[in-house]
């Protein structure tokens, strides 16, 4: 297990719901607004929880890492940010959702694995680790893709809303 220990008052703000049925989800990734990964995701996690924000490139933005755009505007259209990931959890944070801030943030899935040095250059662990930074539990979610086929989603589809569930619940004491 990998775990990042935070201030006490971080820490609180991980636990304000105990239960997910109860949690405010923000979903975001790096392979665009209109990705197969993302919308999988929101269609698992929907019935578990309370409420579900998408709020995601608005274009593919994979290898962006933790970038974030500060030399222009960033456009906002129905929650497709014309920014990298990092950008959108911070807008979402700090502007979008100020008033009722997200209890996790599930970034991905993202499209092929993210693993070894290339965490470094992955905006899906990018939006993850802003969350995670900004005080939010975030899981970066990846699916193993083959370059010869189409990608199967039989296993996120199958496996995904126990994982989250389970990764949830963990104390993180």
């Amino acid at each position: 297990k990998l775990l990042i220990r935070l201030s006490e008052d971080k820490m609180q703000s991980l636990s304000k719901h105990k239960n997910l049925k109860d949690a405010r989800i923000l979903i975001t990734n790096d392979d665009g607004y209109e990705a197969d990964g993302i919308k999988l995701l929101t269609e698992i996690i929907e019935p578990m929880v309370q409420e579900v924000w998408v709020i995601a490139p608005s274009k593919e933005r994979s290898g962006s890492g933790h970038s974030l755009t500060v030399r222009r505007n960033i456009d906002v259209v129905q929650r497709s940010v014309d920014g990298t990931p990092t950008d959108c959890v911070i807008l979402a944070l700090n502007q979008i959702m100020e008033s009722t801030k997200p209890d996790l943030v599930l970034s991905g899935i993202n499209r092929g694995v993210n693993i070894a040095e290339d965490i470094t250059y992955s905006g899906t662990v990018g939006a993850a680790y802003e969350a995670t930074i900004a005080g939010v539990r975030a899981i970066a979610l990846s699916q193993e893709l083959s370059t010869a086929a189409k990608i199967d989603w039989s296993s996120a589809r199958d496996n995904l809303g126990l994982v989250i569930q389970r990764l949830y619940n963990e104390d993180c004491k």
